[in-house]
């Protein structure tokens, strides 16, 4: 269980830090980290993270599908998480 708080955890801070670097490099104008590589740390885990970081950094909030899509995420792993712990 400790294993799975820390993993968690570290995917969040991954989850911020990724959305602060893609932010970075759009204001500099620098090769950019994919929208499916922001998707994949927000399914692996870094929902909670990811979604900070869009409004930290105020970067892909206009974009529909990230608006509606990482708290999308996020619901799907609040109910997942719930069903594995009281089946």
């Amino acid at each position: 269980m400790e294993y799975a708080i820390l993993y968690v955890v570290i995917m969040n801070i991954l989850g911020v830090a990724v959305m602060g670097i893609d932010k970075y490099k759009a204001q500099h104008k620098l090769w950019r980290i994919p929208e499916k590589t922001l998707f994949l740390v927000s399914i692996l885990g870094g929902s909670i993270g990811t979604w900070a970081g869009m409004y930290l950094f105020r970067h892909k909030t206009k974009h529909w599908y990230f608006v509606f899509g990482m708290p999308a995420i996020l619901v799907i792993q609040i109910v997942v998480l719930c069903i594995l712990q009281f089946r």
